[in-house]
């Protein structure tokens, strides 16, 4: 024990079991991830309840390590004194994993009135289980210090025996209702997928939590009966926990970190998509989107589109409709399905009226001169990433083109 209380700082980092660090980081990363959402919309009952579920799983762990045990005895000189304060802040998270599911449960069928109740009565409930935590410790006589095997070595003892139950009891009941709720709600229709693997994670990491109180009251009940399973409590029980807070923690992070990464991917997606008729347009007309340097995805797709757009409006007056539908009847005399062959359409007419030079704008006022139907743009302000995708294949182009040509190459050839 002595030893122990004179560790420095740099050597009790190094004598923390990893084990305890790990879902902390994680754990960590999570409530660094909510916490701007969490800020923002702090009147959300759900969120806050995310936040102070990610902020008390932390506590636990930091103060769970065998490092920091030692710590908080030493700075107390208090021997065991860890032990309520471990158990009050694992209660708490318990009772933060109800007001979880009770605020999330408000959001589905629940009335006001109802989750208010069911509030009150899980801080009541587990109030009293912290109460009463430090109150059997202050009966209990505990003179020797452990920082590993602390529910074994005084699983016998009068006051500490009923503290360690009581803490394990709440543990069970919270991890059973929490993983039964959330493996129902897993079951539920119209879940965004990374929602739902999210949940998968969570319902696994409360189920494991259960394997924890599990290990802890075997290993406790050995000792009633004068067997020794302390190996469960000390070695198995913690890595189970560490598991169980990693899985909980990354369920968290799944959904928005997959949904913020789906979303890049679909903005760069579309950004690459968009790159063919953005350099046909840079083409025609002889100018670029505006650049900033370290602009966001977002904020250059938006600027791209806008330039193509501003491009073919640009262009629409030397539209030919009739070549437009020429081209179609091509495109589909040559096997196109019909969205394909409306992309190949457009591409067909926008690259001709791109080409230049213009004919004189006086021509098609000559009476002789027969007029072409307005250019309609609808489509191609809209489908500009059809359009794009289109002049991606050349060769279908080139067929295209050649195949509306052909009827009046053949004419003038009669004539």
């Amino acid at each position: 024990m002595t030893h122990v209380l004179a560790l420095e700082p740099s050597r009790l980092l190094s004598e923390l079991n990893i084990s305890f660090w790990l879902p902390t980081v994680v754990l960590t990363a999570a409530l660094a991830i909510k916490l701007p959402s969490i800020v923002k919309m702090w009147r959300d009952p759900l969120l806050r309840a995310v936040g102070g579920l990610l902020l008390f799983a932390c506590a636990v762990f930091v103060f769970a390590a065998p490092g920091t045990i030692a710590w908080t005895n030493r700075v107390t000189g208090v021997p065991n004194i860890s032990s309520p304060w471990v158990y009050s802040l694992l209660t708490t998270l318990c009772a933060s994993w109800l007001l979880l599911i009770i605020a999330w449960r408000n959001g589905l069928t629940d009335s006001a009135d109802r989750t208010r109740r069911a509030t009150r009565w899980v801080v009541t409930v587990y109030a009293a289980v912290i109460v009463a935590l430090w109150v059997l410790f202050a009966l209990a006589d505990t003179p020797v210090e452990r920082l590993r095997d602390l529910d074994t070595y005084y699983a016998n003892t009068p006051f500490m025996r009923e503290q360690i139950l009581l803490y394990l009891v709440a543990h069970t009941v919270a991890s059973t209702v929490t993983a039964r709720l959330v493996w129902n709600w897993i079951r539920t229709d119209g879940l965004d997928a990374w929602l739902r693997w999210g949940l998968r994670l969570l319902g696994i990491g409360f189920t494991t939590n259960l394997f924890f109180a599990v290990f802890k009251l075997t290993a406790v009940v050995a000792r009633w009966t004068g067997h020794d399973l302390d190996w469960l409590s000390t070695n198995l029980a913690p890595s189970v926990a560490c598991v169980a807070a990693t899985l909980v923690a990354i369920g968290f992070i799944v959904p928005h970190a997959g949904q913020y990464l789906q979303e890049r991917w679909r903005v760069r997606g579309r950004l690459r998509r968009l790159r063919p008729l953005y350099a046909l347009m840079r083409t025609a007309t002889g100018s670029r989107e505006p650049f900033t340097l370290r602009a966001p995805a977002e904020l250059r797709l938006l600027r791209r589109e806008t330039f193509i757009r501003d491009g073919l409006l640009h262009l629409s007056r030397h539209l030919d409709e009739g070549l437009r539908a020429r081209s179609y009847d091509a495109a589909l005399a040559l096997g196109f399905e019909h969205g394909r062959a409306r992309a190949l359409a457009a591409a067909v007419t926008i690259l001709d009226a791109a080409d230049g030079p213009r004919p004189a704008e006086g021509a098609a006022d000559s009476p002789s001169a027969e007029r072409s139907p307005e250019p309609d743009t609808t489509y191609l302000l809209r489908e500009i990433e059809a359009l794009s995708e289109a002049l991606r294949r050349p060769d279908d182009i080139k067929a295209v083109r050649a195949r509306a040509a052909a009827p009046a190459e053949s004419v003038s050839a009669h004539d």
